[in-house]
């Protein structure tokens, strides 16, 4: 596999500017591919998208010229060794709330001795022709990212940041607030207040400091940069469709 300039801007501190994958298709992948973006995060916790299909978007992603993370269905070392035996080049794992739950992210990712990733052949070592090319890319060009969305997660980020092979963080607004007691309701203070801890700590460190801005609205993503974030998911694939649908309708329907 190629350097991976995901991993590369990451650290660097530069802000890099991916989407959401929901929708099974390699066509919405061709769509979204127009638009510029860096990267794609294929939902595997989300959506009915399995490992058969992730296989085949992976493919078509970076043959679209973009970077393929996916979004495990749980910190399960089954489930990330058949990711990245498809050839991802980085994995956000969801409900990282401990120092314990980070360090298991590494060691289901790498192989020995930094991990215990078993070892197979398959798209990412090039059905067999290029393991020990894939074996150096994987130790030093693999990217991990945990999701922060659990006040325990919070009160732990100070050492969930301190685990060795932990590229960066993602912030899951929605699941945080849920933690919290407000499911879907992050503008609460209690969860600005979260969000604003996870900041202040995470820019301490030398890790990414990322967020998912649900709503398809540039300005938001602008704030993101300016509150120093600089791994950020813009939108998601049926946000995009759905709310381009509905206003143009509403636009039709305002002048019958």
């Amino acid at each position: 596999m190629n350097s991976n300039k995901l991993k590369e801007k990451l650290n660097k501190g530069d802000v890099s500017i991916g989407s959401w994958l929901s929708i099974p298709s390699r066509e919405v992948v061709e769509i979204m591919s127009s638009g510029g973006f860096e990267w794609l995060a294929i939902d595997m916790e989300h959506s009915p998208i399995s490992i058969e299909t992730t296989s085949h978007l992976i493919s078509n992603i970076q043959a679209n010229k973009m970077e393929a993370l996916v979004r495990v269905s749980s910190n399960d070392q089954v489930i990330i060794k058949k990711v990245l035996d498809s050839g991802a080049n980085g994995i956000i794992v969801p409900l990282v709330n401990t120092v314990e739950d980070a360090e298991k992210v590494v060691k289901y990712s790498k192989y020995p001795p930094i991990g215990i990733r078993g070892v197979g052949l398959n798209r990412a070592q090039g059905y067999g022709n290029n393991f020990f090319e894939y074996k150096k890319w994987q130790k030093e060009d693999l990217v991990l990212i945990v999701q922060i969305e659990h006040i325990d997660a919070v009160n732990n980020l100070k050492d969930i940041l301190k685990v060795d092979g932990i590229d960066g963080i993602i912030v899951g607004p929605y699941d945080l607030s849920a933690s919290l007691g407000y499911p879907g309701e992050y503008h609460r203070k209690e969860v600005l207040g979260a969000i604003e801890k996870i900041e202040k700590i995470t820019k301490k460190s030398n890790k990414s400091l990322g967020f998912h801005v649900i709503e398809a609205n540039h300005s938001l993503i602008h704030k993101k940069i300016n509150e120093g974030y600089n791994l950020i998911a813009f939108s998601l694939d049926f946000i995009f469709l759905g709310e381009k649908i509905r206003g143009e309708m509403d636009k039709i329907k305002n002048k019958l």
